[in-house]
């Protein structure tokens, strides 16, 4: 019985594989050094499309002895494992005298000043070498770094003999640095795939949330994408999360990739991992924590001699990761600043690096979909990997991915750079000037904003201006007002790339700014393709939201996949605990917007409100639409009964911290309230009035209700979980529409020109998720209760009904006369509910 045991886990460590492409492998065992953002790293930066077509035309140009893109690997094999380093050599040059690799690299810098080529660069293409000897039977080969300056095509080679012997002991060091990493690799990933092959759900399923769950597994499973209309209470992210784990456990993808817009559901992420964990997986993580909140600094300055976490990071990282990923199996921020300080390293460089040696990583959007951000370890310019991409918040994906994939150049912003660098380089200066001009000539033609049909001009000036820009940054790595610059820098960069990509779903518009500035603007409308292309890098993706209505509208901005796996996940929410009121006398409309509506919309809140007493939150359309409530509401309501908190403009993390800690304040003074109104009826009884007249008394005085007033589609419009007694009511006011604005207006007609109902893409439909996100606030679990009221009449038009989701077919048309009367019952039947005995076992 034991020998065939061996056997099986003989056969078992043959089978696995270690597979890692020879630029990571290099990239990896040979980092050394400091991080310096004072250099642009025009060397390091890998040109997008304009680098694959000058790939292209270097190849052509090479001749019939040139074979381009040859795809070499080569196998290290271990005791329990074997090792494939595998790449493609950009050519293979056959020439009389023996044959020679040619590594290409496009960079934006002057490669004439170019001593020698970079050493992870020759390290590839040594790799190479030594992989075609290998291959070929060789006793040596050439080895050639050619470089390629992406703004004249200039080009600079650099040429190395290397014999077959030197080659095979270079590479065999190579390995050896990296043989630790790959014994822990295999052994982590044995014992992954063992636990998530065993792993079960860790709760009795609630209704829908087992045929959620298997048509994930199912997609994964088909290499599909799968969108989820999935309401609040079903248990979305542990429904999500639990069959693509258990794909994984399966062979169906080796790295987990989470995704949120915002930082509470990254959170939320986190302890359903953790839940998981107790059941038994071994299942690694780290959640990627922006720069700037990990920063040791006050202030980023990502330099030798301003951080002294930078200064020899390279040569210390590896170190710090092999012993966090050891220990540590839920890598939190928390844990990486705490390794981070230990080993002094620049945490987020750091959490980056954790990142290749975990099973999931909890991030936002921008490290798989965004051009500037994205992780290029994992996401290089056509490569493709076992991913698996869970999409939280995916209504959100629509107009983050609009901001990601566009660009503007702004005029101001030209003319300050050109005066900071004039004295150190009149050259640049007359290349922004004259960008400035053509600028200042598209200023003189536009009103408020022009659509215009193309800015060639513009984009030759600017291109020629930031190949000047680019060898100005390298050669002044220390001035005054460097990081102004630098900002602009980086502001020309996204212009440009952002350029390279446009195709029929952009339209370029300059607009005259509110704050007074001029902006040519690169839109990206339509954002679907450059989403799809990120999501095909991986095996699949699967995007949920309690707001993803209308369905197709999202198939098609998100990925442009009309016929897509979609899936709409049946509310475990018993309709009994939620009231749906729809105001039919009030409206929120622009033109009707006066102190009658105001003093109806804000008599609404007071009625509702003094229904019950209770935390509500209160979405107005807008600042100033919240301010005439609140001057009325603080005029007409009792403080004594009532406490008006109100949402300010920029608020920080602390301050919305304390906002939100006012609701759970008051649910607890609230719930003292109660309990002290339960010992005077019980005391009262046989004790009569003294209890009235003591501590129960005074205690009663705190029964006070909480009205927050908050803008929608602001920061506690969603992403927020106040669950139970924290929040019994939301009241939105208006439809959420957006507020016209040049963006807006060239969306409608864009999409009018598509055929498409441009208000409703425009406005409605974002209205719309808006109305949905606030209202979800009120019913996060099963077990919450309480009241949504929506205060316009045009929710009652046949196009706003359309777009409810299908758990609020049981809204209620009231009046104002009506709304105190309505919500009283609805918490009058509550109450008795609760009071039934059967309730009270349940």
């Amino acid at each position: 019985m034991e020998k065939g045991s061996l056997q099986e886990r003989a056969e078992e460590k043959l089978d696995f594989q270690i597979r890692i492409s020879v630029r990571d492998l290099v990239e990896f065992v040979l980092s050394s050094g400091d991080i310096d953002n004072r250099r642009t790293a025009g060397a390091k930066k890998e040109a997008m499309q304009e680098g694959s077509r000058l790939h292209r035309k270097i190849q052509k140009a090479m001749g019939a002895g040139y074979q381009a893109e040859v795809t070499l690997s080569h196998v290290v094999r271990e005791e329990c494992f074997s090792i494939l380093v595998e790449g493609r050599a950009d050519g293979i040059i056959t020439e009389p005298g023996g044959c020679v690799i040619d590594e290409i690299k496009c960079v934006y810098m002057d490669i004439s000043r170019l001593e020698e080529p970079v050493g992870v660069h020759m390290a590839q293409a040594m790799c190479y070498g030594f992989f075609w000897c290998e291959k070929m039977s060789l006793d040596g080969v050439g080895v050639q770094l050619t470089y390629c300056s992406m703004e004249t095509e200039e080009l600079r080679r650099f040429r190395k003999e290397y014999s077959y012997e030197e080659l095979k002991e270079w590479f065999a060091g190579l390995i050896h640095e990296y043989m630790k990493w790959a014994e822990y690799r295999y052994r982590h990933e044995l014992r992954r795939q063992a636990s998530l092959k065993a792993l079960s759900f860790p709760f009795p399923y609630r209704k829908g949330q087992k045929e959620l769950a298997v048509n994930v597994y199912r997609a994964i499973a088909r290499g599909r994408n799968l969108y989820i209309q999935a309401p609040t209470g079903i248990g979305k992210t542990l429904s999500v999360i639990f069959p693509s784990l258990k794909a994984m456990g399966e062979g169906m993808g080796d790295k987990l990739f989470y995704l949120t817009a915002k930082t509470v559901t990254r959170r939320v992420a986190e302890e359903a991992f953790a839940i998981l964990r107790k059941q038994g997986m071994f299942f690694s993580s780290v959640t990627i924590t922006a720069k700037e909140k990990l920063c040791f600094l006050e202030k980023p300055s990502c330099n030798p001699e301003d951080c002294p976490y930078a200064k020899g990071h390279y040569d210390r990282v590896n170190d710090g990761v092999f012993a966090i990923i050891n220990q540590e199996s839920a890598i939190t921020r928390e844990k990486v600043l705490a390794y981070a300080q230990e080993h002094r390293l620049c945490p987020f460089e750091f959490c980056l690096d954790i990142s290749s040696w975990v099973d999931g990583i909890i991030c936002d959007y921008n490290y798989v979909f965004d051009p500037n951000v994205r992780l290029k370890r994992y996401f290089a310019e056509g490569t493709k990997g076992e991913y698996l991409f869970l999409v939280d918040e995916a209504h959100n994906l629509v107009s983050r991915g609009r901001e990601m994939y566009s660009g503007h150049l702004v005029k101001e912003d030209v003319l300050l750079a050109a005066r900071l660098v004039k004295s150190r380089s009149p050259r640049l200066a007359r290349l922004l000037n004259a960008c400035n001009k053509t600028l200042l000539r598209l200023k003189r033609e536009c009103e408020t904003y022009t659509v215009l049909e193309n800015v060639d001009f513009l984009l030759y000036q600017v291109r020629e201006m930031f190949a000047v820009l680019e060898e100005f940054m390298e050669d002044n790595p220390e001035f005054e007002d460097r990081d102004l610059v630098l900002d602009f820098y980086f502001q020309v960069r996204d212009f440009l790339n952002t350029a390279d990509f446009m195709d029929e779903g952009y339209e370029i518009y300059s607009q005259l700014r509110e704050d007074g500035t001029f902006a040519v603007n690169l839109f990206c409308i339509d954002p679907s393709g450059r989403l799809r292309a990120c999501m095909d890098q991986g095996i699949s993706t699967i995007l949920f939201s309690a707001t993803l209505l209308p369905m197709p509208y999202y198939k098609e901005l998100l990925s442009g996949e009309p016929e897509g796996y979609a899936i709409y996940a049946q509310s475990p929410f018993p309709e009994e605990k939620r009231l749906l009121l729809v105001g039919r006398d009030v409206s929120s409309r622009y033109r009707r917007r006066n102190i009658r509506e105001y003093q109806k919309a804000a008599a609404y809140v007071r009625e509702i409100v003094g229904a019950r007493p209770g935390n509500y939150m209160v979405f107005c359309p807008s600042y100033p639409y919240l301010e005439q409530i609140e001057t009325i509401l603080r005029e007409e309501l009792d403080p004594e009964q009532v406490k008006l908190l109100v949402q300010e403009s920029h608020m920080d993390e602390a301050a919305r911290e304390e906002f939100l800690e006012e609701f759970h304040r008051n649910a607890r003074e609230l719930q003292d309230a109660r309990d002290g109104q339960s010992v005077r009826d019980g005391q009262g009884a046989q004790d009569g009035q003294s209890v009235q007249d003591g501590q129960g008394a005074q205690k009663g005085q705190k029964k006070k209700s909480l009205a927050a007033l908050c803008v929608i589609g602001g920061i506690f419009g969603e992403g927020i979980d106040l669950k139970e007694e924290s929040l019994i009511g939301v009241i939105i006011i208006g439809t959420g529409l957006p507020m016209v604005c040049p963006q807006q207006d060239i969306l409608r007609r864009y999409f009018e020109r598509k055929g498409k109902p441009g208000f409703a893409y425009a406005y409605q439909y974002p209205g719309m998720n808006k109305v949905m996100q606030a209202a979800g606030r009120v019913i996060r679990t099963v077990k919450d209760e309480g009241v949504i009221a929506l205060l316009d009449d045009r929710f009652l038009n046949p196009d706003y009904l359309a777009l409810f989701p299908r758990e609020w077919g049981d809204y209620c048309p009231v009046t104002l006369a009506e709304a105190r009367e309505k919500a009283a019952a609805f918490w009058a039947e509550r109450d008795r509910r609760r009071s039934e005995p059967e309730a009270v076992e349940k």
